[in-house]
């Protein structure tokens, strides 16, 4: 059962997604990072697990993002790196089993935008600025509205704490600091949910 108000509202000319809350579809959500592995290969990993909303308000500025991760659910393709991620060098997924994501400011022009926010991972919280891009809405077949979200962002890993590495013979190191985030999101408007203000 769904709403028959429309999934989108024209702003300024520019289709966005209608006021209230969009749950994040976990199925079709993805946190993937991108590193450098000895300094030129790049490696890509995800995690399955993803939960959260987007609040959308009447004035796209005053709307909201709040995500949390299940880090034991990431997957970079290999069993044994994955195990490494997992353990007390890196993410510490029996200490800090998730990390979170909650917004602070949004800054919107058209369909993109910007959203500052609070990332913790491993209990450490730093700002991080995600660039947004709104790519649509649709009604699915079974009737539910879906907004899509992408969005990205260059972070130093240190940062967080995550300093684990090991130094190459012929110089450098074996991980690279600067990860990519690389953010992707299918979100069904909450039904239920009142407009956000």
């Amino acid at each position: 059962m769904t709403t028959a108000a429309p999934a989108v509202r024209t702003v300024q000319g520019i289709a966005l997604p209608a006021p209230g809350t969009w749950e994040i579809d976990p199925g079709h959500a993805e946190v993937a990072f991108i590193g450098r592995h000895l300094l030129f290969t790049k490696v890509r990993g995800r995690f399955r697990g993803v939960q959260g909303a987007v609040t959308v308000a009447e004035d796209p500025a005053d709307s909201r993002v709040a995500v949390t991760i299940d880090m034991a659910s990431v997957d970079s393709g290999d069993r044994t790196r994955d195990d490494h991620l997992r353990s007390p060098d890196l993410f510490d997924v029996e200490r800090h089993p998730t990390a979170t994501f909650t917004s602070t400011a949004v800054r919107w022009t058209g369909t993109t935008g910007t959203v500052e926010g609070d990332l913790t991972i491993v209990g450490v919280t730093r700002p991080v600025t995600l660039d947004v891009v709104f790519a649509g809405a649709v009604r699915d077949p079974w009737g539910q509205d879906r907004a899509v979200f992408s969005a990205s962002a260059q972070i130093d890993r240190e940062d967080w704490g995550l300093t684990w590495n090991m130094a190459l013979e012929a110089g450098g190191v074996l991980v690279s600091r600067d990860i990519r985030l690389e953010i992707e999101v299918e979100t069904v408007r909450r039904v239920d949910a009142e407009p956000a203000g």
